[in-house]
C-alpha cells in the first residue's frame, strides 16, 4: 500500500491566505463590522479524509482528499469537488470562501463549499475513478446532502464523477436523492445546459461589459488560457458572436494564429483526441506567451494565480474575464488596475456553473424539468442583474469591478449572519 504525495504545486501564493486579505480589505471599504469579518474569515468545517483505493495493477494506493464548507448563513453550502495533483486544504478553503461570494453576489440561497482529491485524473484509469470517487462519496456521506452541501464538477471531474455521487449516496439512503449533486448527465436528473453555464454566464458577462464600453463582441480580438469545459465552450461562444480568438490553451499546448484560430476545428480536435496538440493552421507557443499576447480580451479558464505581479505588466489585454477561480493574485490585480484594465472578477464572471447547478438543485427537489430556453433566460436574467449591481456600484463608489462584487456579496452575507445571530 502506498500513499500519494504531492510535492510540486502551481499555486505561488497560499489561496487561503489571498481570500482572507482580500476579504479584509473589502471589509474595510465597505465598513463591515471587524467581528463579522473574524467570523467570515474563517471555514465553518474542513474535514480531511484518506482513500484508499485498488489500482489496476493490484496495489492499493491512499488518496487524500478533503471536503470543505465555509459559510451556511444564506443556505446550504454549494461547491464543486476537484481532482487535480495540486490540491491542498488551503486551497479548497480559498474555493469555498470565494463560492460563498459568488452565490451572494448571485442573489442565490446557497452558502459556499468546496472538495478535492490530491490526485492526477489523467493517469488514473476510468474503474481506478469510480473506485476513488464513491470511496470518498463514503467517507463524507454524512457531510452532503440536498439541504446541507451540495458538491458539483470542477477541475478534473464530471458529469460521470457526479453519477457516481448519486448512486453511491442514495444507494446508502435506500432511495434516489436527486438533489444530493449537480452537474449530473440528463439521464439521472441534471439540468439542460449546466455543461455550458459557466461559460454562457461569461459570455453574458462579457456581452454587458463591451456594451457599456460602447463596443460589440464583434470582431474583438480574445485569447482563452484554458481548453476544458469552461474554456472551450467560452471561446466556441465567442467565435459564434464575431470574435476573434487567436490563442488557446490546454495543459499541455498553447496555440496562436493572429487572423484567428478555427475554434469549431479546435474544439472537435480537442473532443476527439483529448488534446490540442495538432490542430492546424495555429502556431505553438509557450504558456507565458499566451498570456502575453496582443488582444481584447484575456479570459483565463483554467487555475488559480496565473497572472501575478511577475507578468502582469506585459499583459495587453484591456478587459481580462475570469473563467477559472482566482487567476489574478492581489499583487498582480494592482498592477492590473494602475493601467486601466476592466477585470471582470471570478465571483462575477464564471458564476454561470453555480446559479444553473441551483437550477438543477430546484428541478431535482421538484422532479420538474425545464427546456433549455428557460434555463439560459432565467441565467441571463440573474447574470445581467448581478452585472448591473456590480457596475453600477464600481463606478457610483469609484471603485474596481472586483472590489465591488465582493463587497456587495460581503454585504449580503454579513446581513444574513446579523439576521439570524449567533447561536447560542
Amino acid at each position: 500500500m502506498t500513499s500519494v504525495e504531492v510535492t510540486t504545486t502551481h499555486l505561488r501564493e497560499n489561496p487561503y491566505e489571498l481570500a482572507r486579505e482580500q476579504l479584509s480589505r473589502v471589509a474595510s471599504i465597505f465598513e463591515i463590522d471587524p467581528n463579522l469579518v473574524e467570523v467570515l474569515g474563517r471555514c465553518k468545517k474542513a474535514i480531511e479524509v484518506s482513500i484508499p483505493v485498488a489500482m489496476d495493477d493490484g496495489t492499493t494506493q491512499v488518496f487524500i482528499g478533503y471536503r470543505v464548507t465555509h459559510n451556511i448563513a444564506r443556505g446550504p453550502s454549494k461547491g464543486g469537488i476537484r481532482y487535480h495533483p495540486d490540491v491542498t486544504v488551503d486551497e479548497v478553503r480559498a474555493l469555498a470562501m470565494w463560492m460563498t461570494w459568488k452565490c451572494a453576489l448571485m442573489g442565490i440561497p446557497f452558502g459556499g463549499a468546496k472538495g478535492g482529491i490530491a490526485c492526477d485524473p489523467k493517469k488514473m484509469s476510468r474503474h481506478e475513478l469510480e473506485g476513488m470517487t464513491r470511496r470518498f462519496t463514503s467517507e463524507i456521506i454524512n457531510e452532503i446532502g440536498p439541504e446541507k452541501d451540495i458538491p458539483a464538477p470542477d477541475v478534473g471531474t464530471d458529469g460521470s464523477t457526479m453519477a457516481w455521487i448519486f448512486d453511491t449516496y442514495s444507494m446508502n439512503k435506500g432511495h434516489s436523492v436527486l438533489g444530493v449533486v449537480t452537474g449530473k448527465p440528463l439521464t439521472i436528473g441534471g439540468s439542460l445546459g449546466r455543461e455550458e453555464a459557466t461559460s454562457r454566464g461569461a459570455l453574458f458577462c462579457l456581452r454587458d461589459a463591451v456594451a457599456k464600453l460602447d463596443k460589440s463582441l464583434a470582431g474583438q480580438k480574445v485569447v482563452v488560457q484554458g481548453f476544458g469545459n469552461v474554456g472551450s465552450y467560452l471561446a466556441q461562444f465567442l467565435h459564434q458572436e464575431g470574435s476573434i480568438v487567436v490563442g488557446i490553451s490546454d495543459s499541455t499546448t498553447a496555440l496562436y494564429n493572429p487572423k484567428g484560430i478555427d475554434i469549431p476545428a479546435a474544439f472537435a480536435h480537442k473532443r476527439e483526441t483529448r488534446s490540442l496538440a495538432g490542430v492546424k493552421d495555429a502556431e505553438v507557443i509557450t504558456d507565458a506567451e499566451l498570456l502575453e499576447l496582443d488582444c481584447d480580451i484575456l479570459a483565463p479558464c483554467a487555475l488559480e494565480q496565473v497572472i501575478t505581479e511577475q507578468n502582469a505588466d506585459r499583459i495587453k489585454a484591456s478587459i481580462i474575464c475570469e473563467g477559472a477561480n482566482g487567476p489574478v493574485t492581489p499583487s498582480g490585480d494592482a498592477i492590473l488596475e494602475d493601467r486601466g484594465v476592466l477585470i471582470l472578477p471570478d465571483v462575477l464572471a464564471n458564476a454561470g456553473g453555480v446559479v444553473v447547478s441551483y437550477f438543477e438543485w430546484v428541478q431535482g427537489l421538484q422532479e420538474y424539468f425545464w427546456k433549455e430556453v428557460e434555463v439560459n433566460a432565467k441565467l441571463n436574467d440573474i447574470m445581467s442583474k448581478a452585472f448591473d449591481e456590480t457596475w453600477e456600484t464600481a463606478q457610483s463608489r469609484k471603485l474596481p469591478m472586483r472590489v465591488a462584487a465582493y463587497g456587495l456579496a460581503v454585504e449580503r452575507v454579513a446581513e444574513a449572519t446579523l439576521t439570524r445571530g449567533i447561536y447560542p
